[in-house]
């Protein structure tokens, strides 16, 4: 057991504490906003790094939300400073949010490590908020607690509910068939986000809300309280006053995280049906506390986890019905044989200590493992000469006669080449092509952004067709469904195998067999990467030439290579 901190022991006391000149200058100017020298003397300073702002939908109640927080702080002792951080939205930033990722993960860094704090509030929900919150903090390796958004109300349109992204693109495939008049198409506009909140399905936000809970970032069942609900700003001022006791007890996430609580992690994405993004990211994460998880790691336990949660887009329900049916709580107690519950969360409890006694309340929402969604779990990871490094798949949201297909590739250079062809009615398309788009990975992208659901060529949108195999580099939005191979490694910007297929090719896919396949010899492979010319350089200053020359693959977790564990970056000088 650790002692207990004293006041004099708090990294704070190193700017406050002492008799002198830089101290003198330090509580001068705490005063000079008002504060009185009790209000931060000898307490807990905690930072609320807040990800709010004016083009940030997911977080639009993070205003209040930090308010809520400082009252708990404040009732436990401690003395609260807001802190704005970059607030990455997955709706309007451009290339990519992905892009930027690794930029709010290094700021959070560089925010706790410089200035007199003690511990932290992470406040965060949109995709990359998450992961790029919880990299900076673990890097850092202050007390920290992770306060999730909380997914928005389901949607509404003429009595059907609508999902986030899932019912964005049936809808819109549905439009560009014909079937639906823009009248509709814009009552489903205005219907669809309700309220303050990350997306309800489980997409990217809700898989990794999900799993910052099940790695003990999270107060329990926290990440799956709707944004809008009462016990949402209970949430927040329990995290208020979880982190002061944290800071006492130097509770920090080196102390929490481990092996095991990331294959729980990994275990909760599967049972849940995750977003594919979550791989990417918890590889990233793991590898900010010294851990290095493997795309294998996936696939194994992936292939002993059923799938329980009835979740789109991969199921039936949103995330407000979980949250009724018992939440993450319950689903991590239905699931309890297939984890490792000794692992500790910030509650200084085990992860078993805190879903015991859960309860599920509709079967049909998370359901028994003898009666699984899915026998296996959301995500499978696939080989072969198209993908020597690996590439992933969400076979629960893929038809199932495509599982094994094979066809001749339609190859986009680009997404602009894709977008410019795609509805060509001379198109050389049928229900069997497998459309391959280039250059849409880290580098290609940049910032791997989520064109990996490629649409539907709008000829054969008109004869029934909604499904059909989709092979790139990029990632796909966690909403998102189809027959989508993403991830493929290494990618085609830097000359991997996908950037020599050509039209034609005849390209494998064995969902079981786990086969990624292009049918080429080896000898021609290696006469086109012979005649293959590499991109010209995108970036030649700037954050993005910092990311070009930095950024790691997709089976490496797309982090900055100098950002993964090493040797403690010292604490600054108070000079």
């Amino acid at each position: 057991m650790k002692q207990r901190k004293t006041p004099d022991q708090l990294r704070s006391h190193r700017w406050f504490g002492r008799d002198d000149l830089r101290s003198f200058g330090h509580r001068s100017r705490a005063k000079q906003m008002g504060y009185a020298a009790e209000d931060f003397t000898g307490k807990p300073i905690i930072a609320i790094l807040n990800t709010w702002s004016d083009l940030n939908p997911c977080h639009s109640h993070f205003r209040t939300r930090a308010e809520d927080v400082k009252r708990g702080v404040w009732q436990a002792g401690g003395f609260p400073v807001e802190l704005p951080a970059l607030s990455i939205t997955e709706t309007f930033m451009k290339p990519s949010p992905m892009l930027y990722r690794n930029l709010l993960a290094m700021e959070v860094e560089e925010l706790l490590r410089s200035q007199p704090v003690d511990g932290a509030v992470l406040m965060g929900g949109c995709d990359k908020t998450t992961p790029g919150l919880l990299m900076g903090a673990l890097s850092v390796n202050l007390p920290a607690i992770y306060l999730p958004a909380g997914p928005m109300l389901r949607g509404n349109w003429k009595g059907q509910t609508l999902g986030s992204g899932s019912d964005a693109w049936k809808y819109w495939a549905e439009r560009r068939a014909g079937a639906l008049c823009d009248s509709e198409w814009f009552e489903i506009e205005d219907g669809i986000a309700r309220s303050p909140g990350h997306c309800m399905t489980m997409g990217t936000a809700s898989t990794m809300t999900a799993i910052a809970e099940t790695l003990g970032l999270t107060l329990p069942g926290g990440s799956s309280i709707p944004a809008v609900d009462a016990a949402h700003a209970r949430l927040a001022a329990g995290s208020g006053r979880c982190i002061v006791e944290m800071v006492w007890e130097d509770l920090k996430p080196s102390d929490i995280l481990t092996r095991k609580s990331f294959e729980n992690a990994i275990t909760v994405d599967m049972a849940i049906g995750g977003s594919t993004n979550a791989i990417i990211h918890l590889i990233a994460m793991a590898g900010r506390a010294g851990i290095r998880l493997e795309l294998s790691d996936f696939d194994r336990i992936s292939r002993s986890t059923p799938m329980i949660a009835d979740l789109r887009p991969s199921g039936r329900f949103l995330m407000e019905d979980f949250y009724f049916a018992g939440g993450l709580r319950a689903l991590l107690a239905r699931i309890f044989e297939l984890l490792a519950p000794d692992c500790l969360t910030v509650t200084g409890r085990t992860l078993g200590e805190e879903i015991s006694g859960a309860q599920v309340f509709n079967d049909d929402v998370i359901r028994g493992l003898d009666r699984p969604v899915f026998a296996e779990g959301g995500t499978a990871v696939l080989y072969g000469n198209l993908a020597p490094r690996g590439a992933v798949i969400k076979p629960t949201a893929a038809e199932k006669r495509l599982w094994k297909h094979a066809g001749p590739a339609i190859v986009f250079r680009n997404y602009d080449d894709l977008a410019a062809r795609i509805d060509d009615e001379t198109l050389n398309a049928d229900e069997n092509s497998v459309l391959v788009l280039q250059h849409a990975g880290p580098l290609g992208g940049p910032g791997m952004p989520e064109w990996g659901m490629l649409p539907i060529p709008k000829k054969l949108l008109a004869r029934g067709i909604r499904d059909m195999v989709r092979i790139s580099d990029a990632r796909m939005s966690g909403t998102s469904y189809g027959t989508c191979v993403l991830h493929v490694a290494p990618e085609s910007w830097v000359g991997g195998p996908l950037a020599l297929v050509r039209d034609g090719d005849i390209i494998e896919l064995d969902i079981e067999a786990r086969r990624l396949d292009i049918r080429v010899s080896d000898e021609e492979l290696e006469n086109r990467r012979k005649a293959w010319a590499a991109p010209a350089k995108r970036y030649e200053r700037g954050y993005g030439a910092l990311y070009a020359d930095r950024v790691t693959q997709a089976d490496e977790g797309c982090d900055f290579d100098f950002l993964h564990s090493g040797a403690q970056t010292p604490e600054p000088e108070i000079h």
